[in-house]
């Protein structure tokens, strides 16, 4: 990934991280945000946090010539949260889980929603690694902008060209902050914590693992998984590292996730919520042995990129907003065929009227009139 400012940790962060990344990129982000204003007071846990979380030039800023400046954090403010799968330290990352956090100017409350991974976009040519363009799905965006001749990917380029294509497809002049997460360091958060409680809509089997955590085997006949399997039954339940990863990850109808991938977005919001309002809840923010490591798990865990703006300035200036206050929102969309062939998905004609309401600052007055663009969070 090239150098990661003052942490001084470089792309070696990403290897050996598997496929699980996708699920993870906002939960940790939101939580180390939203988690700035439990240390106002407090500065040499202030200094702590924010020394642990990498940096890296996310939008190209630096390479142009530009000096970030600190600068006041206003409203409304657009977040591009993106969790990858690097597989190998030389192959070029995918972009799996693609979300965005819009903060209205008020600076009181948020809406967080998500891009499919299988959008089906054009995305822009890239110079910097000699990418010509193509219409594909929004994920490889990240891998081909990542591309270094005669080297190895550089992620932080595969985001500034990711973040490029989803401002054309949302219509977002541009980003105030973006960030990268890393599935291990998401596991540790939720341990950090002593595990989150959350409700599950409906019964979910595991295709990945067994009860006590382990994978499962594959099928000798490359027809994937057998043996037995996880299972997160319908109700309140309380969930370790793993089984929080695990249940967020799930989306084939064969498993109890009838609506396939967009079941595990919806997965995804409801979790973010649920742990969100545990990093809030008593018995983390006054436990001060804790909350240092939740902190601490958190900033680990993250490439962030304020545009001159450290992560606990951000956190500060969210100080208002609170779990019961982020709206989870649901872009319909539907399958692109050519004949029988799958190309990706693509979003229904409403979607555009939400992109407009948000760049006009009227999402409340249109998620009044068009309630199906609510996610249930229970």
């Amino acid at each position: 990934m090239g150098k990661a400012g003052k942490s001084g940790r470089r792309s070696s962060i990403w290897r050996g991280v598997p496929r699980w990344a996708r699920v993870c990129t906002v939960f940790g982000t939101v939580l180390t945000m939203l988690s700035g204003m439990v240390l106002v007071g407090t500065e040499v846990l202030m200094a702590r946090y924010e020394g642990a979380v990498g940096k890296a030039d996310l939008f190209g800023d630096q390479a142009a010539g530009a000096q970030a400046k600190k600068t006041d954090i206003k409203g409304p403010l657009n977040i591009l949260l993106v969790g990858i799968d690097p597989r190998t330290p030389t192959a070029a990352p995918l972009a799996d889980s693609i979300m965005v956090l819009h903060v209205p100017a008020t600076m009181d409350r948020a809406y967080l929603f998500s891009l499919p991974r299988d959008l089906y976009v054009q995305i822009p040519p890239f110079k910097k690694a000699e990418f010509p363009g193509e219409t594909t799905k929004i994920n490889a965006a990240m891998s081909f902008g990542s591309r270094v001749p005669g080297g190895n990917p550089d992620a932080a380029r595969g985001f500034e060209l990711l973040a490029t294509t989803v401002q054309n497809v949302t219509g977002i002049k541009r980003f105030d902050a973006g960030a990268i997460i890393n599935f291990t360091g998401f596991q540790k958060i939720v341990d950090a914590m002593g595990g989150v409680d959350m409700y599950v809509e409906r019964d979910v089997r595991s295709e990945h693992k067994q009860p006590d955590g382990k994978p499962r085997p594959g099928n000798t006949r490359g027809e994937g998984y057998v043996g037995p399997q996880a299972v997160y039954k319908k109700g309140n339940q309380h969930l370790s590292g793993w089984q929080a990863l695990d249940y967020v990850r799930q989306r084939y109808p064969k498993n109890g996730v009838p609506d396939a991938d967009y079941g595990r977005q919806r997965h995804q919001q409801q979790f973010v919520k649920a742990m969100v309002g545990q990093a809030f809840s008593a018995d983390v923010v006054s436990n001060p042995i804790k909350l240092d490591k939740v902190l601490r798990a958190a900033g680990q865990s993250l490439i962030f990129n304020g545009r001159g703006n450290g992560v606990v300035d951000f956190g500060i200036a969210l100080k208002n907003v609170r779990p019961n206050t982020i709206q989870m929102i649901k872009l319909p969309g539907g399958g692109v065929f050519e004949g029988k062939k799958y190309k990706g998905e693509q979003f229904q004609p409403g979607v555009s009227d939400f992109f407009t309401a948000l760049h006009n600052e009227q999402l409340d007055p249109f998620l009044l009139e068009h309630p199906d663009f609510l996610n249930k969070t229970k």
